[in-house]
């Protein structure tokens, strides 16, 4: 295990012990990290994955935080932020460059105030660059898949690759970056101009189909399961009957059964049960195995 002496020395930025890791995910739970550290430059940053991998330390790359639950015994490793140092935007004609430490909304706030379209599916999304291109985040029909032109990612070995849009193997909610232990630092967006108003209208209107069909008002990672092929996991869980269903606090929404919620002091441990328990029935009734869309961290 790396000490915290040379986790500060290398990283060159923040460093912090036992760090809570519940105000940094969109559940709500989790215990600590034995260490959480924001690298400044991409230069500190290659030199700390590749001394934690010489010295096999633990360690993973934490976003927004909104798909990931973490456990309550917290993380015996290192988290990683690329907030607020890996946080640029850069426009060329209709091209974007976004640091992966970028949030979704203020990416597509940039393309909008450009007058460019293709984003406005991601406005609503509550993740980071680098996420949305390791998940191939999307809604109404958008993703990253057609937006992304390349990116910028770091492997564990410490070497950093520009990958195209082919390279990545944009699928759903998977990508050559999941697949291969990636660490997105930055991505290049590929939009089309367009009217301003109407790209805002857009953003609008699909903001409000979010606030009428998601439960907005409580943490979550947003769906909670994958969709499986010829289904949709939402209307699945619903049919099994297990809108309301709880555990503790964790809930899967009375408003979107694809959404499992925290009422309010919801434990990780409520919500891993709940999810299985979810998993089980779909399975029994229906022959139907759901898998989650949420990343686990720590021992559970």
């Amino acid at each position: 295990m790396i000490s915290s002496i040379e986790l500060s020395t290398l990283s060159g930025g923040t460093l912090k012990k036992n760090v809570p890791l519940h105000t940094m995910t969109t559940f709500k739970t989790g215990g600590p990290a034995d260490y959480f550290v924001t690298p400044e430059t991409e230069e500190s940053l290659v030199r700390l994955v590749r001394r934690l991998k010489e010295t096999e330390t633990p360690y993973f790359v934490l976003g927004r935080g909104s798909n990931v639950l973490v456990s309550d015994a917290g993380y015996r490793g290192v988290v990683i932020s690329l907030r607020p140092h890996f946080s640029f935007l850069a426009r060329e004609g209709e091209r974007i460059t976004a640091g992966s430490g970028v949030m979704l909304h203020e990416l597509a706030g940039m393309a909008v105030n450009a007058g460019l379209s293709g984003l406005e599916f991601a406005a609503g999304i509550p993740g980071t660059v680098g996420g949305a291109v390791r998940m191939n985040a999307g809604a109404y029909d958008g993703e990253m898949k057609q937006v992304v032109v390349s990116a910028r990612v770091l492997s564990a070995d410490g070497e950093i690759r520009t990958l195209s849009n082919e390279e990545l193997r944009f699928r759903y909610r998977g990508s050559a970056v999941s697949d291969e232990g990636l660490t997105v630092l930055s991505a290049v967006f590929q939009l089309t101009p367009g009217d301003p108003e109407k790209i805002r209208e857009k953003m609008d209107e699909l903001m409000q189909r979010r606030r009428e069909k998601q439960p907005l008002e409580y943490g979550s990672a947003g769906s909670t399961f994958k969709r499986p092929a010829g289904h949709y996991a939402g209307g699945l869980i619903e049919q099994c009957g297990l809108k309301g269903l709880r555990i503790g606090d964790a809930c899967v929404s009375e408003k979107h059964a694809g959404f499992i919620i925290n009422l309010k002091n919801a434990t990780s441990a409520d919500i891993c049960c709940l999810i299985r328990k979810v998993q089980e029935e779909v399975r029994k009734k229906t022959g139907v195995q759901l898998e989650p869309e949420v990343l686990f961290l720590g021992e559970f």
